[in-house]
């Protein structure tokens, strides 16, 4: 979403009108949980983060000039309110989870394998980025499931857009070799099978 999408019922929203402010709660509710639950892998912390961060949200809007998309600054408020979240429990975060990837609906009969192996590959990719160190896991899932720039990521992490593109560089190799380690006993053990 964009900010001209978002602008009207941000100012609804800040003259009281509740229901405005719902649809921004359910236009961004799923980012939101997402992001909570790849950070505290816990579907009742992940549902308590968001709703922490919709409060915040609710009380901070007037502080929202607009210098950024409004999802980067729901985004990074979520995000915050993780780490917070991780600290005030005494954990280590782990940032890397995938949880929620859209399934696709069933397709004809011919493409029943093709799906099969898309799912495959997704909890491959999954249980990836669950043995990414630190922050890794998080930028490849802003990057790519999210689509968001560089420059998104570094407002939401508050670094450089070129320190984003330095760790998401070393994130993807990182997951590459994840990635070739859990495949290639698979596909060595599979050819030993013939």
């Amino acid at each position: 979403m964009n900010l001209d999408q978002d602008q009207p019922y941000i100012e609804r929203t800040l003259k009281g009108d509740m229901q405005a402010f719902k649809v921004l709660v359910d236009r961004y509710k799923y980012m939101v949980y997402t992001l909570a639950m790849r950070m505290v892998k816990n579907r009742e912390e992940a549902e308590e983060i968001a709703q922490d961060t919709f409060l915040k949200v609710y009380n901070a809007l007037g502080s929202f000039k607009g210098g950024s998309k409004f999802s980067t600054w729901v985004y990074k408020i979520a995000y915050y309110r993780s780490l917070d979240y991780i600290k005030k429990l005494g954990r280590t975060p782990n940032l890397s989870t995938i949880e929620g990837l859209a399934e696709n609906s069933v397709v004809e009969q011919e493409g029943i394998l093709d799906k099969l192996e898309q799912i495959e590959k997704k909890e491959v990719i999954k249980e990836a980025l669950q043995l990414l160190p630190g922050n890794d896991g998080v930028l490849i899932t802003l990057h790519y499931f999210e689509e968001l720039s560089l420059q998104e990521i570094s407002e939401i992490l508050e670094i450089s857009a070129n320190n984003v593109k330095v760790k998401l560089f070393r994130a993807r190799k990182r997951l590459y070799h994840i990635l070739m380690n859990k495949l290639e006993p698979e596909i060595i053990s599979n050819y030993a099978r013939r």
